[in-house]
């Protein structure tokens, strides 16, 4: 026994010192590959497929430093190492400059990252004047040294990839002196160099052309085209259509929008610029998409709540051809027009429609709560995430046998157009919830790189769509152009003139959009999960009193696919259809208020993110902050200027103000915790020098009103007297 045991000691010995000869190893080695003494932030050490991870940091830059032994064979058990590093964070000089070094670095995918997130840090000009600035004083002694070679060919790959990938970026410079200066500096020792040249000449040359044009600068959004006249729309006309051209129209529409869409104007930074004054032409290809998502759900209101002397059954007709025609574009993968349709069927003005729903088919509404399950945002779009993971470059959809049958004729592929606000909500998400620099001032890069496998997936889809072939129908698009728009407001008094308001809606299916961007919602802020005083059991004043505060405090909710945000004026405003949450009658954008979704760092219930904009006349430029249980006044003023690119020093001048519906105020504490003094109704929030005026019409509330249940229960009286 003694003998076994000395044994089994030495065995455990002799893997001991081999472990540490494999270390020592890989160790050394390492060393030897470095040049310079630079410190090393952190180490991970792997034994199992002996790598090492480590962050250097070097001057301006920090690099992501992976070694790997690889094993050559197995009488050798210590072979190659191999050597990658990647950028992690750094200042905006070094992020361009690494361009060119990519990858002799191992870092192959830093170019296509960077063109494709820079403008959220950066400039075209001034990426453009330190790369000049660099091509001015080239490495190497001489043309033909190796050092020169190697350097000349990254910059016609870098140059070449974006001018073939982003030529946007040169033609909207205005200015064609920077390519000009750029030119003569390029190399000139192969072919592709003499076409880069050419090619940035021709855009010099078209620069120069077109500064000479008055009308160059017009707005790419606009659009000529007069409105329809509503006298010569025929609502009933669509059911002369199949139900499988007007989704194939619709999918030639979505598709054609969809491949011209421009993945980097996806991202939270752009995006939530988009109001800012000066700024109408930011993110204009997700507008198109927008403006076709509204008008689309707007053909179907229309459609259905237009011709208001319709027999019952004759209407209950329409809503069955909408609801085929949503599986249609299903069939097709078309999931865009299919929110859209069930939006505009889930919308209050139809869904109140209690006769129309009572005369529908039952196989149709069957499937039309399975469509509705596709198209609904519970656990954060989870059933159409999947789907797009399934099928997003497949050639068919993956259906049942009943729809397959039916669509046995189809012969060729068709292509994934999603939902645009998914992505538009993970990038938003993603800008709010990680840090654009480090503490250190550099630039998170890491942060880019998690932005770019959401761009990348937009990307994919899009090269499913690149070859769909579709022929137009004149009849149906000319139908479809003709469609009047109606505001909220005309919605509602056409549905009302159907069915009158006082009858209850017994539909069981709860709706998942609600109509919004309306100037005037007095008429539809109703709940549709029921009225406020059903979320107390049990009768008594403090009660009562709550019931009445949460109807006071009722605001419309807002789309994460809006396209303005300004303050609601007099003038008729457009329907927007956006899905929601089934549970309750708004949902917060997905820019502005959602808690965050389970796939971001740090989500949980005692964080909220909201919308902060300066008092300002340059128009309304909204801010995302990440509110948490422990944040107090301060903080979040210092974090909202910093967002502004204002001095967070200056927090003390400022307070913070929550904008409630009807023009009313709430005012945060100097010193509170403003995730509790928040009220739930509203993430909408404004900075304000003290001392400021209060705008015209708006009625402050005092604090008291965000109190938790005791304390709304000792002051019930006071805030009774404030409120009414």
């Amino acid at each position: 026994m003694k003998k076994e045991g000395e044994n089994g000691t030495n065995v455990h010995g002799f893997i001991l010192k081999i472990s540490r000869k494999l270390k020592d190893s890989c160790l050394s080695v390492l060393a030897r590959e470095e040049t310079d003494s630079s410190p090393m932030k952190t180490t991970w050490y792997c034994p199992l497929d002996l790598s090492t991870v480590v962050e250097e940091e070097e001057e301006g830059v920090i690099f992501t430093v992976v070694v790997k032994q690889q094993h050559v064979s197995s009488n050798s058990p210590l072979g190659a190492v191999s050597r990658s590093q990647s950028i992690k964070a750094g200042t905006e000089e070094k992020l361009v400059l690494h361009l060119l070094h990519s990858f002799s670095l191992g870092d192959s995918s830093f170019v296509s990252i960077f063109f494709s997130t820079y403008r959220s840090f950066t400039s075209t000009e001034r990426v453009l004047d330190i790369l000049t600035d660099r091509l001015d004083h080239p490495p190497g002694d001489s043309e033909r040294s190796q050092t020169r070679q190697c350097f000349n060919k990254a910059v016609c790959s870098v140059f070449s990839t974006w001018l073939s990938e982003y030529p946007e970026d040169f033609k909207n410079l205005g200015d064609p002196s920077r390519l000009l200066r750029l030119v003569p500096l390029l190399p000139q020792d192969s072919s592709s160099a003499a076409d880069l040249r050419a090619r940035f000449l021709r855009t010099a040359e078209e620069l120069s052309e077109n500064a000479l044009l008055p009308d160059n600068h017009r707005d790419q959004t606009s659009s000529s085209s007069s409105p329809p006249d509503p006298s010569k729309f025929e609502a009933t006309s669509i059911l002369g259509f199949p139900a499988a051209l007007i989704a194939e129209q619709l999918t030639k529409i979505e598709t054609e929008l969809f491949v011209r869409l421009v993945p980097y104007h996806c991202l939270g930074s752009l995006w939530s610029q988009r109001d800012k004054k000066g700024r109408e032409g930011v993110c204009w290809s997700v507008r198109a998409t927008i403006r076709q998502f509204n008008k689309l759900a707007n053909a179907v209101l229309a459609s259905c709540l237009w011709p208001t002397k319709l027999r019952t059954q004759q209407r209950a007709r329409l809503l069955e051809k909408w609801i085929s025609v949503a599986e249609e574009c299903r069939a097709r993968k078309n999931f865009s027009s299919l929110y859209a349709i069930v939006s505009a069927l889930q919308s209050n003005p139809i869904h109140r429609l209690r006769r129309t729903w009572q005369e529908t088919d039952r196989e149709a509404l069957r499937r039309y709560e399975e469509l509705a399950e596709i198209s609904s945002d519970k656990d954060n779009y989870s059933q159409s995430r999947e789907l797009l993971k399934e099928e997003g470059t497949s050639k068919f959809a993956n259906l049942d046998n009943r729809l397959n049958n039916r669509h046995l004729n189809r012969s060729n592929a068709q292509g994934t157009v999603p939902y645009l606000g998914i992505f538009l909500t993970d990038l938003t998400m993603l800008d709010t919830a990680v840090k654009d620099r480090l503490d250190n001032g550099y630039i998170n890069f890491d942060k880019r790189r998690r932005e770019f496998e959401v761009l990348a997936q937009i990307r994919l889809l899009q090269s499913s769509c690149k070859n769909c072939v579709f022929v137009a129908d004149e009849t149906f698009l000319q139908w479809y152009h003709s469609v009047p728009t109606l505001t909220e407001q005309q919605s509602y008094r056409l549905s009302n003139e159907i069915e009158a308001p006082s009858e209850p809606n017994p539909r069981s299916l709860m709706p998942t959009v609600i109509i919004t961007q309306c100037p005037d919602l007095s008429a539809s802020r109703t709940s549709l999960a029921g009225d406020g005083d059903s979320l107390f059991d049990f009768h008594s004043p403090v009660n009562n009193f709550l019931s009445k505060l949460t109807k006071h405090m009722r605001s419309p909710s807002v789309s994460c696919l809006d396209v303005d945000t300004s303050p609601p004026t007099n003038e008729s405003t457009p329907v927007t259809l956006t899905p929601s949450t089934p549970t309750k009658s708004h949902r917060r954008s997905a820019s502005c208020g959602n808690t965050l979704p389970s796939n971001v760092p740090g989500s949980g219930p005692d964080m909220r993110i909201i919308r902060i904009r300066m008092d300002l006349q340059d128009g309304n430029l909204y801010r995302s902050i990440l509110v948490t249980s422990n944040d107090k006044t301060p903080a979040v003023i210092s974090s909202a200027l910093e967002k502004h690119s204002q001095d967070p020093k200056q927090a003390s001048r400022y307070e913070l103000i929550q904008l409630l519906s009807e023009g009313k105020e709430l005012v945060i504490p100097a010193t509170g915790n403003v995730f509790y003094a928040m009220t739930s109704s509203s993430v909408d929030f404004l900075l304000r020098r003290k001392g400021g005026n209060t705008p015209l019409g708006s009625q402050p509330i005092t604090t008291e009103t965000s109190a938790t249940f005791p304390r709304i229960k000792a002051k019930g009286r006071r805030l009774v007297r404030t409120l009414f």
